[in-house]
Parts: structure tokens; C-alpha cells; sequence
């Protein structure tokens, strides 16, 4: 292959943008040095915010592992702007590299030679430590150009890379529908649906990146949350964000948001998983709460010196009603009922015949000062806590019974039940978050909320779940990521119109029960074009959709032919032995893989394969094992990873349960380059595969 004409020019380019940003470097350190001595010498405010921002500029010029620029757009006005990883400037401050997330910047993505975006041409390079090994030309101003309007040849490189275990940004080949969706308005609650391979994860990732560089003076004051499905997925996708110079998004799973709270010691069963992920548990937690808010069965007498005021049980439950209607957490209602029988009794007790007005500061500071006030306003309207609520609602099935009437049947109220532990440690489950999450957003307030809420793999949470999510949007700002197709839960939502009814419904309200959020703000947008998965093996694995999930939209691969899923019925006796065959030749290609099994399977799957020495481990939440060792896991797990190749193991065992297509359809769009499936029974017959034997 002949070397480009304007190979070397470009890679003078390159290496003055690398001069530049290592001046950069220089120039900032000087200035964190001048700003220790002002820390040193003024140990003022200022001096230590000063040095603080000087620190983060200096980490983020350090930040990035990839090309520094990756392409060059030539403008109808006679511009020429190189396109990288981050800013870089001269010394005259004159931009040698811009941003690939300045407005200026867009054009490269979405430039066609239909709609060439003010763009003649535009140039792509193809880079390796430093070095530019291709170069690939798109003429814009020629709309019969095929070159300007297919799917341009760094991407299909890109793709056809090996996975070494960690995700990686995708800054040089992001596709023009995924720029649109990144550069999306902040304000937004944005909805993406999208089938595997379509890039939702590093979308979603790279609008968090966008949204920094946009909107960096929103975001002083609050930062972005990353929600992630479990330890190993955050695990997965961790250097990516690092790697665009971003450090600050705070990446957890939503029991990882409560963990400093709430340790998780115990397990639901399905069906009382999927009851306490029920939307009707809000009306349930809220009757718990409201039942330990009561009158005294006798009445109140207020006392202040000699003078007496009486309420009546029905005067003080309606106090409390117009408080608790309020949208306020209650423990600060609490308080708005105790001043409001103050004024109260007050009231009524200047309503008698000469009572003189200017009383009344002794009046009330003597009922204030009352230790048998106090005792009864506590006995009355107690302070609450989250877990007191719950804790109560399983342990006591009277308030249980008295919470749930008419919400949930006795039967479903017994599946909540159980014991009260001796000692502190509750056993709280996963699904129990939720409710506590409600819970204490209704006694004290909403937690600590964030400028922006990313969270993947949204499917499979349920109406509560996506309620803990929601109330995080300070503004009900979120990118909301996900493929119903993948939905397996039994929580799940079965619309995306209904996950945006739970996600909006508290966003905005100081007590997590109601929304200020405006429904113009949400917008739905589906990518359609997978990147990752091979068609030969796409096209097999949609044909469980028609019957899993008839009304997603199937996704479609930019990648033609490949080697189509190769299926190999085994008798049961021999399905690890030819799982270890399989391997042994998959290293050979030094491929990444991965073994998806059902879940009953994986143990005596890792004991096999290490018996024939071959590296492996039982993938959880301490991560991958990389690229030197098989990884094995079960469908759930391997939600939103990709491999190079994948065997997933006894297809028609997964494809048993109620959403057990789903998982299959998981299963099999793990893989990047490579699908076998060993099974010993027949396999689904949606599939419509033949058998090697």
C-alpha cells in the first residue's frame, strides 16, 4: 500500500500539537507553584480555591490515552480545524487542536456528502502511539462520493480491534445519530432505546464528558452521576470517563448509593422482589408513616401559667392532615405542626373576654418552655426514620395489614413479612433500597442530588427503583439508557413511557412525593445501527425478538458477513469437555472470551476448565479476569459487556423461564467476532439453527 502524500505534513502537525500541550503542562505547573507560595504565605480562601482549580487543570492536561487528534475538517469559508481529544493552543493562544465536544467540532461527525454540514472535506487519521499510520480522505462537495457517505474505514478498524476487558472511548469514530444524542440540551430528560452494539453506554458516557465541557459553570455547584447495574459493569466502563480528562462523574449502582446507610444482608425471593419494586409501595410507606402520626386518644390540655387551652382528638388530626398534605418532609412538618397549635391555642385563648393582646410572648414562650408540651407534641408526631418505617411495615403485620389494606393482598403482605433480627443488623436486601430510599426522602428531604443522572441498563428497574433514580435529577436532568429487548426483571417496566411516568413523577419536590418537572422536556430517541455485533450473528439472534420482545424495533449491524453462530450438540456427559476444546482454539486467535451459562452451570463449568489448565474465573463483582483467563458468568452478568468471542452453554436451559429469550438474546450479542453454542438438548426453534455434531 502506497504511503499517503500528506503523511509526513500531518504528522508534523501532530507532533507541534504534542510540543504544544507539553508547553501547556509546563506553564500550568508554574502556575500551581505561585499558587502553594499564596497558600503558603496568605492562607486565605481565595489562595486555596486558586490552587485547587490550578490542581484539576494540571490532572486534566495529564488525563488521555488515546490520539490526541484523530482528523482535520476543512470549511466552505476557507477553516481548517484539526479534531482531538482535548484543546490544545500555542503560546500565542491559538488553537492547534480544538475539543472534539466544540460546536465547531459537530460538523466532523455529522458532515455527509448529503448534507456536508458546511464542510468540503474532511480527513481522518488512523493513530498509534503518536505515529499516523492512515490516512482516509472524504470529499464532501461530491454527493456521489461513496466514500463521504459509508461507514468511513477508521470506524470498521476500530470495530474489528480485539477487546482487552475495559471499555474504551469512542471520541474518533463517534456516528453522526450518537453526536446528536451527546450533544442533546442539558435540561433534557433524555430516553435512549437501544438494541446491542448500538453504542448507548459510550453515548451515555460521552454525554457526561459533552455536559462538562458545556455547561462547566452549572456544574460547580453539582456534579454527574453515572448509575451503573452492578460493581462489575462500573468496573467495566471505568477508564473512560478518566480517560476524557474527566475525573469528577461519580460512577455507582444504586445500592452503592445507599451502602454507607443500608448493608445489604439478605435476599428476596422473585415474588417478593417484584412486590416491593411496585409503584403501590409509595402509597404503603406513606400509610406506615402517617399511622405513627396520631392525637392523643384523649385530647391535649395546653398549659401556660394558669391559663388552659383543650383540643379535641378531631381538632388535632385535622392539624395534622393540612400539614401532612403538604409537600414537605415530615420531620420538618413536624415542627410546622407544633407551631401551628401554638398559634392555635393562642388564638382561642385570646378569643376570650379580656385577654390582653400584649400576653401573648408569655403565653407562648410558657407552653414552648412546657416539658409536658414537649413530651406530648413527641408522643403525637414522633421524628422518624427511614429504617423505623420499614423495619416496622416486615416486622409487625399489623401495621403491615393496617399500611397495605386495599394495596396489597394478604398473601402478597405475607411474602413481606419476617423476623425482627436480634442485635443491630438488619437484613436488608437489594430490593429493600427502594423503600428506604422512599422513606427517607419522605421524613427528611430529598439526599444529595446532582446536576445531571446518566443511568444504563434502565430496563430492568422497576417503578421504584427508576423513583430513587428520578428524585437524584435535581432539575430532572438524566439520559436514561436501555433495550426492552434485554428487559429481564420481573420488575421491569413493559414501556419506556411508563419508566418516564416513575422517573418524573418525584423529580423536583422536596419530599420525593410529587414533580415540578415540565413533560416537554422529555424526549425519546432510539439508535438503530449496531457497531459491535457481526450481522451473521444479529440477524440469528433478532429472530428471538418476534416472540421476546415484538415490539422493539431490531438493530441492524454495520458489520457485514462475519462467521455466522456455530452450534454443537454434544451429549450431556461431553458439554465441558468440548466447551474446553472451543476455548483452546479461540486462544489461538488471542481473542478475549467469554463462556454465558445458566447460572446453575457455572461452578461445575470453572471447575472443569481449570482442571485442563485453563485460566478462568467466575465472573462478580471483583471484575473481569482479562484477557489471559476465560470469563465465566451467567446472562445477567454480562449485560452490557462485549467480548471477542462468547460460547454461551445449553441455550434451550436458558431460554426456559418466562423472560428466558431475553437472556438468550443477551447471551448471544455479548460477542464481537466469534459465537458458539453447546448445547445437548435441541435448541430453540426461533432460532432456526442447524447442529454440528
Amino acid at each position: 500500500m502506497s504511503q499517503h502524500p500528506d503523511l509526513q505534513s500531518e504528522q508534523a502537525v501532530l507532533d507541534y500539537a504534542h510540543e504544544c500541550l507539553a508547553a501547556m503542562r509546563v506553564r500550568a505547573e508554574e502556575m500551581v507553584q505561585i499558587g502553594a507560595r499564596a497558600v503558603r504565605d496568605e492562607d486565605s480562601v481565595d489562595a486555596h480555591v486558586t490552587k485547587y482549580h490550578l490542581d484539576r487543570r494540571i490532572d486534566a492536561l495529564k488525563k488521555g490515552t488515546g490520539p490526541l487528534c484523530f482528523g482535520r475538517i476543512d470549511t466552505d469559508d476557507s477553516l481548517r480545524w484539526y479534531v482531538g481529544r482535548r484543546h490544545v493552543e500555542d503560546a500565542e493562544a491559538k488553537p492547534v487542536v480544538i475539543d472534539w465536544r466544540a460546536p465547531v467540532a459537530a460538523a466532523y461527525y455529522r458532515a455527509t456528502a448529503v448534507d456536508p454540514c458546511g464542510l468540503l472535506f474532511r480527513r481522518r487519521f488512523s493513530v498509534a502511539d503518536r505515529r499516523i499510520e492512515a490516512i482516509f480522505d472524504e470529499d464532501l462537495s461530491d454527493p456521489d462520493s461513496a466514500v463521504a457517505s459509508g461507514i468511513p474505514d477508521p470506524l470498521l478498524a476500530e470495530l474489528d480491534r480485539s477487546r482487552s476487558g475495559q471499555m474504551s472511548d469512542i471520541i474518533a469514530t463517534i456516528a453522526a445519530e450518537q453526536d446528536i444524542i451527546i450533544r442533546a440540551p442539558l435540561e433534557k430528560l433524555l430516553v435512549v432505546q437501544g438494541g446491542p452494539g448500538t453504542g448507548k453506554t459510550a453515548v451515555g458516557l460521552h454525554r457526561a464528558a459533552f455536559l462538562l465541557y458545556e455547561h462547566r459553570r452549572a456544574f460547580m455547584d453539582s456534579n454527574v452521576l453515572v448509575l451503573g447495574p452492578n460493581p462489575l459493569f462500573l468496573r467495566y466502563i471505568a477508564d473512560v470517563l478518566p480517560s476524557l480528562g474527566e475525573t469528577t462523574v461519580r460512577q455507582a449502582t444504586l445500592v452503592g448509593l445507599l451502602a454507607a446507610k443500608y448493608r445489604i444482608g439478605g435476599t428476596d425471593s422473585p415474588e417478593a422482589a417484584e412486590i416491593k419494586g411496585r409503584v403501590v409501595m409509595t402509597r404503603v410507606v406513606e400509610g406506615a408513616i402517617r399511622a405513627r402520626i396520631k392525637p392523643l386518644s384523649d385530647g391535649l390540655e395546653v398549659r401556660s401559667g394558669v391559663a388552659v387551652v383543650r383540643f379535641e382528638p378531631s381538632d388535632l388530626e385535622t392539624m395534622m392532615k393540612s400539614v401532612l398534605d403538604r409537600p414537605i418532609p415530615v420531620n420538618s412538618a413536624r415542627d410546622v405542626f407544633r407551631q401551628m397549635v401554638l398559634a392555635e391555642s393562642w388564638r382561642r385563648y385570646f378569643a376570650r373576654a379580656g385577654v390582653d393582646p400584649g400576653y401573648e410572648p408569655t403565653f407562648t414562650a410558657g407552653v414552648r418552655s412546657s416539658a409536658e408540651f414537649k413530651k406530648a407534641i413527641d408522643k403525637m408526631w414522633p421524628r422518624l426514620a427511614a429504617a423505623t418505617i420499614v423495619r416496622g411495615l416486615y416486622s409487625s403485620p399489623k401495621r403491615l395489614a393496617e399500611a397495605a389494606d386495599g394495596l396489597l393482598a394478604v398473601d402478597e403482605q405475607r411474602l413481606l413479612s419476617r423476623r425482627r433480627p436480634r442485635g443491630a443488623n438488619e437484613p436488608w436486601t437489594a430490593a429493600d433500597l427502594a423503600l428506604l430510599d422512599e422513606a427517607e426522602a419522605r421524613c427528611d428531604g430529598v439526599p444529595l442530588t446532582y446536576g445531571h443522572v446518566i443511568v444504563d441498563e434502565a430496563q430492568d428497574l422497576s417503578p421504584m427503583a427508576l423513583r430513587m433514580v428520578g428524585r437524584r435529577a435535581a432539575k430532572g436532568s438524566m439520559t436514561v439508557l436501555g433495550d426492552l429487548a434485554q428487559a429481564t426483571s420481573a420488575s421491569a417496566s413493559s414501556s419506556w413511557a411508563e419508566s418516564i411516568e416513575h422517573l418524573v413523577s418525584v423529580t423536583g419536590s422536596p419530599d420525593g412525593s410529587g414533580s415540578v418537572f415540565e413533560a416537554g422536556n422529555v424526549q425519546l430517541t432510539e439508535l438503530s445501527v449496531g457497531y459491535r455485533v457481526p450481522a451473521s450473528i444479529l440477524e440469528v439472534a433478532n429472530r428471538l425478538l418476534a416472540e421476546a420482545a415484538p415490539t422493539v424495533t431490531p438493530a441492524r449491524s454495520v458489520r457485514p458477513g462475519g462467521e455466522p453462530p456455530r452450534p454443537i450438540r454434544v451429549d450431556p456427559a461431553a458439554v465441558t469437555e468440548t466447551v474446553a476444546s472451543e476455548v483452546r482454539g479461540l486462544h489461538e486467535r488471542e481473542f478475549s472470551i467469554a463462556v454465558i451459562a445458566p447460572e446453575s452451570m457455572i461452578g461445575s463449568l470453572v471447575d472443569g476448565l481449570m482442571a485442563g489448565d485453563i485460566a478462568c474465573d467466575r465472573v462478580g463483582g471483583s471484575g473481569l479476569p482479562g484477557r489471559d483467563a476465560v470469563a465465566v458468568l451467567d446472562p445477567v452478568a454480562a449485560k452490557g459487556l462485549e467480548f471477542d468471542a462468547v460460547i454461551v452453554v445449553e441455550p434451550q436451559q436458558i431460554a426456559r423461564s418466562a423472560t428466558g429469550l431475553r437472556h438468550l438474546y443477551v447471551a448471544m450479542t455479548r460477542t464481537v467476532q466469534y459465537l458458539g453454542l453447546v448445547h445437548s438438548g435441541p435448541l430453540p426453534p426461533a432460532l432456526g439453527l442447524s447442529t454440528t455434531v
